[in-house]
Formats: structure tokens, C-alpha cells, sequence
């Protein structure tokens, strides 16, 4: 009995399986023979790439790089241009397929339109477009297929990216609570004449002069004569909008601009080897920008970043959606196609990553064996920084556990982990 119910629940196995692979996809469709690709879900008329569409890509790969002569299969050169012609008309399956899925249709004009605006920005003249087509082996089909798409992706871009809602009033209200003090507010800041000078005695002499006579037109020809501030003499030694954060670190200089009254001459005294003297002209208060002024500002900027992060997903989505749609021929896989099977190594690490006897001596340094998540630090992630500072997880630091235990100081007699007495502080 028990042999049978293990032979009934074997095939009952084997018929679940069956029908999860089906489901999954598992049992993968064939590519015909003269395909090199093929893409599931889209119209019967795109959803092919022939080996005569691959040879003409590969083709103009060879052409864009350069090369004098097509590398030979297996060579690395190949591979790369093997893979860049697919990526190529797997794009263009996969951007038509978004198309027809999101019931975007565009006229000829439009493509022709878009063409003009393009041989406009890129080339001189209509022979220089001609010579083009030439050198890059491309016919005018080609060119109007990839103006098409190029269309076609502005267009898929706008779609999705036009139904973000609209940031609320309280979202608007909400950042500029946040953002008022660091991007709404002019701090208070001061009007500074100054002479400047490694001479003190060329500083003095300017002092005497500007106690005599403290006017603008004064100070306007004292300046040039004594201070060797290129940026001040010429304006009469005025420096306008001076503030704290600006001169943070400045020491005393920072001290007596802001640490004087209006209207008097201060100095000379030395600050990095120079001398200097000034005199505090204007006391600008601080000017904040009220919420009418920039919520028109705020809610565009909100709105585009909601846009942005919808694009954003939209993208990932995108990838996974149409690579798992997507079926290739043996020699033509490519890591976007759903039937292909990587070898777990980095097409940039050194090969010596992954040798068991490098032949180097030098250890390259070798990536990740996974990629690396970056997830926000806790606490970080705030309106103005929706994304939060990013740190990449890594593994514990040797001693962090222990340093971390030193670091409690506990009561003579008790020992970590036991029970406090009835009626002793828990700290819930």
C-alpha cells in the first residue's frame, strides 16, 4: 500500500510539474529555423529577427566601430558586436510591442517631421547626411525604422510619465515647512567696505585718510591705492552680502566683521598674513520667501519627481516583462533573452577572478560575487531626500559585537542577561 501511494503521488507530481512548467513558461517555444530571435505577445509581422536582420546589424556595428574587416565568430570583438546588433533589433520588437500595448499609434508625418528636426541638428548638408548613410551602411528604411522608434519611445516615455498625479497642497506645504530654513531663506548678512594688505603701514595710511573723510567717493579712491583685493578695490573696498555660513571658519576675521558696529573703522589687524581694515556699511535682516511665493515652484518640482520615480518603476518593469517574452536561438543567447544561462562570472572582471591557479601574481580585484544592496540608513530617508543616504551592506566588522558590550557599564554585581529584581527600572 504504501509502494502504490508512492506511485500515485510520484505521477501526481510529475502532472503538477508538467503543468507549472507550462505556466512558467518552463517549456520554452523553438525558433524557427532562419530566425535568430523570437519575442511572444506581439504582432505576427515583428516578432521575428531573421538571420538576414542580424547580418545587416552586425554589419553596421562593424561599420560604427570602425573596423576595416568583421572579427570572426568566437573572437571577444564578435561577441560584442553579436550582442550590441541583437540588443539593437530586440529593441526595436520590444519598443513597437509597448507601443501596441499601451494603444500608441504615430503618423508618417510625425517620423518625417522628427527626421528633418534630426538631419537639422547633425548634419550640414543633404550630402553630408548622404555621405552618412554610406559610411554607416544604413539604407533610408533603417533610418526611418530608428526615427520611428525614437518617436515611439518619446512617446511611451510621455504616457507614463503623464499619470503621476499632480502633488497634493499639503504635500507642497509639507516640504516647504522642511526646505524653509535651507532653501527659502536668505540669512541675514552684512555690507563690508575692506582694505586689505600685506604692508601694514600701506593699511595704516588708508585709515588715516578714511577718518578724515569716510565718504563713498573716499573709500572709492583709498581702495585702489591700498588694497591689493582685486575684487574689492575696484568697487570702493565694498563687499555686499557677507553671512556667517559664508565666512564659517574664518576666525577672527569672521569675528570682526561680525562682531562690530555700523559706520566704524576696525583695524588693521592680521589674519593670514595679511592686514586688514574694514568698516560695516549695511545690516541686511534675513528675508524669508512666503509659501505664495514658491508653491508654484514647489508643486512642479514635487510633481516631476513623482513623474521620475513612476518612469523609474515603469523601467524595471519593462525589462523583466519583455526579456521573459523573449526566446533566442543556440549561438544568439544573449542576457536578454528569457533562455539565457549566464556562467555566474563578470564579463569585466579579470579572468584571473576566477582561476583556481591565477596566472598573474598580482590579485586583481574581483567583484562581488552578488551585487550589492543600498538600502537607505535608518532615519535618513526625509521629504527633501525621498531616497535617504545610501550604504551599501557589508559584513559586520570584526570586534563591533564586543566593543559594542564594553561599552556597558553595569551595576556592581550584576551580570549581562539577568533578571532585575521586582520593582527595578526596565526601561519600557
Amino acid at each position: 500500500m504504501q509502494r502504490l501511494a508512492l506511485i500515485v503521488f510520484g505521477a501526481l507530481f510529475v502532472i503538477l510539474f508538467a503543468g507549472f512548467a507550462i505556466a512558467q513558461g518552463i517549456g520554452q517555444p523553438s525558433v524557427p529555423d532562419g530566425d535568430v530571435a523570437i519575442v511572444k505577445e506581439v504582432p505576427s509581422e515583428i516578432g521575428a529577427v531573421s538571420e538576414a536582420d542580424f547580418k545587416r546589424a552586425l554589419v553596421q556595428q562593424v561599420a560604427a566601430g570602425g573596423l576595416k574587416k568583421p572579427p570572426k565568430p568566437g573572437e571577444k570583438k564578435y561577441e560584442e558586436l553579436k550582442d550590441a546588433a541583437l540588443g539593437e533589433l530586440l529593441d526595436a520588437i520590444w519598443i513597437q510591442g509597448e507601443a501596441e500595448e499601451l494603444g500608441i499609434n504615430i503618423t508618417q508625418k510625425q517620423i518625417d517631421t522628427e527626421l528633418v528636426q534630426i538631419k537639422k541638428q547633425n548634419f550640414k548638408t543633404e550630402a553630408e547626411y548622404r555621405k552618412f548613410l554610406v559610411t554607416s551602411k544604413f539604407t533610408k528604411e533603417d533610418v526611418l525604422q530608428r526615427v520611428k522608434l525614437q518617436v515611439l519611445s518619446t512617446q511611451i516615455q510621455e504616457r507614463i510619465s503623464g499619470q503621476a498625479p499632480q502633488a497634493s497642497a499639503s504635500e507642497v506645504s509639507e516640504y516647504y515647512d522642511a526646505a524653509k530654513g535651507s532653501q527659502y531663506t536668505t540669512p541675514e548678512s552684512r555690507d563690508v567696505r575692506v582694505i586689505v594688505n600685506k604692508d601694514k603701514a600701506k593699511v595704516e595710511a588708508a585709515k588715516a585718510l578714511l577718518e578724515k573723510d569716510d565718504s563713498d567717493a573716499s573709500w572709492k579712491k583709498v581702495a585702489p591705492k591700498f588694497s591689493s583685493d582685486p575684487t574689492t578695490k575696484t568697487t570702493g573696498g565694498l563687499q555686499k552680502g557677507l553671512n556667517e555660513e559664508l565666512l564659517k571658519g574664518q576666525g577672527e576675521l569672521s569675528e570682526q566683521i561680525f562682531g562690530s558696529p555700523t559706520g566704524v573703522l576696525v583695524g588693521p589687524f592680521e589674519f593670514k598674513g595679511s592686514w586688514f581694515l574694514i568698516e560695516v556699511e549695511k545690516l541686511n535682516p534675513a528675508d524669508i520667501q512666503d509659501l505664495s511665493e514658491v508653491k508654484g515652484q514647489i508643486k512642479s518640482q514635487l510633481t516631476q519627481q513623482i513623474s521620475q520615480e513612476l518612469f523609474s518603476e515603469f523601467v524595471a518593469g519593462y525589462q523583466s516583462k519583455w526579456q521573459s517574452r523573449t526566446f533566442c536561438a543556440d549561438g544568439f543567447t544573449i542576457e536578454r533573452c528569457a533562455n539565457y544561462k549566464g556562467s555566474g562570472r563578470s564579463a569585466s572582471a579579470p579572468p584571473a577572478c576566477y582561476e583556481a591557479d591565477p596566472k598573474v601574481k598580482t590579485a586583481p580585484e574581483c567583484p562581488a560575487p552578488v551585487a550589492q544592496t543600498q538600502p537607505a540608513l535608518p532615519g535618513s530617508v526625509t521629504i527633501l531626500k525621498p531616497q535617504g543616504e545610501r550604504l551599501a551592506q557589508r559584513p559586520r566588522p570584526v570586534g563591533l559585537k564586543e566593543a559594542a558590550e564594553s561599552a556597558l557599564t553595569l551595576p556592581e554585581g550584576v551580570t549581562p542577561g539577568a533578571v532585575p529584581p521586582t520593582g527595578a527600572p526596565t526601561g519600557e
